[in-house]
Order: structure tokens, then C-alpha cells, then sequence
């Protein structure tokens, strides 16, 4: 199920929505989060905010509500958010000392429509994920794997693509907080399956920057200009958004992230691993992390994934733009 998430869709008045005055909790208020806690706070609901490093006054002046833990968020917002950057730290904001899940209230006797509903954006394992899920339902409540796409510039815009794994129902119910977030939403199948979606597209957007890197370094070595190649490729079949958005960073040198190079290094070690587990070869998965490895072993694991073209600079020992 894909749920376009701008326009005039009309919901189905038998789901249950948070359309009005959610109980919002969010965690993790980073590159991403913040801007996402923003729109949700924008759009009307009651949001309570916590993040290791603090709440911004920015937020708190906007109506959100400051909390000291996980516990405390769970305990007043019916929808849970995170939003942190990796496995261990989901673990430990759902399952440490104050954490999500001491303060979730049991649903056993709840309608389904009024269980509490933890949602993790994060980019995390799918094996993880299913364990997560399986302990918050023994607490009746429900799960959503929702991993999202479009980086900082979609959490600002609330442009994301959200994947989703997960009941159906807790999907409907929380349609109208991703309307907020995203322009869509998919619902790819049960818990899990939203990560291994979201590992998909990193796979994806990895070999992606790295096929752009290497054709305007081509280019440039060879003696062209590699602005106007590709200028004159996004008219063409290889037009894409990578080759839109990071071909103009990598030109431009602008390496700030973004998305940082160590995020996306741990995304792709998820999905090496996984296909490890599963018996399946990703060559070519494993060749982008390599060179992420190498932007690291530099100083690079902060510079935006774009950066990748430098691991290649490095290999052709050319610098894009410079006189072959």
C-alpha cells in the first residue's frame, strides 16, 4: 500500500487517525529530527521532545514540551517517534533505564485504535527490528519500522519518502503524522520490511553516487567540461536525482552534510551483512563501501556521501575540473 501524502486524498472516516490533536512523542532531534519535530509541532499536535543532547529553545518557543527521557515521552504521547542514528541507539531509547518502554502504558484491554503505536524512523537492522517490535507488542503496543528517504533537505521540506513496516492498522492510524513529513508513504509488509526497503535504496543511491562520481571524473581526465556533461546527461536517460543534487555538490565541492559518509557506511555494512546471512553476493555494494572506507581513512567519515568522488580523485590522481 502507497499513501500519497500531499493533495486532496480524502481518508477513509472508519480508520482511526491522528489527524486531530495527536499526542506526539519524539526522540532524537538531530540534522533530521529536528525539522521533523518542527513540522509536526507546526501541524497542530501536542509534542513532547527529548534528545541526548538537548532540546532546542527554537522548539520549546514553538509549543513543543521538553522532557527529561524516554519514560517521560512515552508516558504522555500515544504515538512514539525516534529518530537516532543506529541500532545500539534504539535499543538503548526503547529498552535502557527510563527508556520508551518503561513508560508505555499496557494496552491489553485497549480498542485498537487507542494502543500506544511506537514509530522508529531510524535506519537500523532488520533483524534488530523484528526483536524491537516483537517486545513492544508484548507490552501491547504496536510497531512501525518507518525508515525514510530524502535526507536534510526533505526532513526541512517534508518532502521524505517513508517505508514502512508494520501492522496495517497502526500504519492508518498514523497516515496523518507522515502527511506532515513526507509526500508518501508505503506500506511494504510486515515488521522489517521497511529497513530491508530503506537498505534497498541506500544500495541504490551508493552505486548511484558512485556512477556519477566516476562519469564526470571521466569526463573532466578526458578533456571536457564536466559541468556541461552534465548538464547535457540530465537531458538524457542517465538524468537522475542523484546525478541532479550531488553532481552540482561534487562540481561545486560542497561536502558539508548532508549525509554524512559514517551513516551511510553504516547503512551499507547492514546490508553486507544481511546479504551475507542470506547467501548473496552485492559486489558492487561491497566496491562503495570500500570507497567510502578509504574517504574515512582521510579524515572523511563527517563529509556528505557526495564525497565519494574524492576516494575516486584519489585512485585517477586528477581532481574533477582540473586541466587533464
Amino acid at each position: 500500500m502507497t499513501t500519497k501524502l500531499q493533495g486532496t486524498q480524502t481518508p477513509d472516516s472508519s480508520v482511526p487517525s491522528a489527524a486531530a490533536a495527536a499526542k506526539v512523542g519524539f526522540i532524537g532531534l538531530g540534522i533530521m529530527g529536528r525539522p521533523m519535530a518542527g513540522h509536526l509541532i507546526a501541524g497542530g499536535h501536542e509534542v513532547w521532545l527529548h534528545s541526548r543532547s538537548g532540546v532546542s529553545q527554537e522548539l520549546v518557543d514553538a509549543g513543543g514540551r521538553a522532557c527529561s527521557c524516554g519514560q517521560e515521552v512515552a508516558s504522555q504521547a500515544d504515538v512514539i517517534i525516534t529518530m537516532v542514528p543506529d541500532t545500539p541507539d534504539v535499543e538503548r531509547v526503547l529498552f535502557g533505564p527510563q527508556g520508551v518502554a518503561v513508560g508505555l502504558a499496557r494496552g491489553a484491554d485497549a480498542p485498537p485504535a487507542l494502543r500506544k503505536v511506537v514509530v522508529d524512523m531510524s535506519t537500523i537492522s532488520p533483524v534488530a527490528t523484528r526483536e524491537f517490535a516483537r517486545r513492544i507488542n508484548d507490552l501491547d503496543c504496536d510497531y512501525l519500522d518507518a525508515p525514510v528517504s530524502g535526507g536534510d533537505v526533505g526532513a526541512k521540506n517534508a518532502t521524505l519518502t517513508i517505508m514502512v513496516g508494520g501492522p496495517e492498522a497502526a500504519f492508518e492510524r498514523v497516515r496523518a503524522l507522515f502527511e506532515l513529513l513526507g509526500r508518501s508513504a508505503t506500506l511494504i509488509g510486515d515488521n522489517g520490511t521497511g529497513q530491508v526497503c530503506k537498505l534497498a535504496n541506500n544500495i541504490v543511491v551508493a552505486l548511484n553516487i558512485e556512477a556519477v562520481a566516476e562519469a564526470l571524473l571521466f569526463a573532466s581526465k578526458a578533456g571536457a567540461d564536466p559541468a556541461k556533461v552534465r548538464q547535457a546527461l540530465m537531458g538524457g536517460f542517465a538524468g537522475s536525482r542523484i546525478l541532479d543534487v550531488h553532481g552540482a555538490r561534487m562540481l561545486e565541492r560542497r561536502f558539508e552534510p548532508g549525509f554524512r559518509i559514517e551513516l551511510h557506511q553504516k547503512d551499507l555494512a547492514l546490508a553486507l551483512a544481511s546479504a551475507r546471512a542470506l547467501g548473496l553476493s552485492l559486489p558492487n555494494t561491497a566496491t562503495a563501501q570500500e570507497l567510502f572506507n578509504a574517504c574515512t581513512a582521510h579524515g572523511g567519515a563527517r563529509w556528505d556521501h557526495s564525497a565519494m568522488l574524492q576516494a575516486l580523485e584519489m585512485l585517477a590522481n586528477h581532481r574533477l575540473g582540473e586541466a587533464p
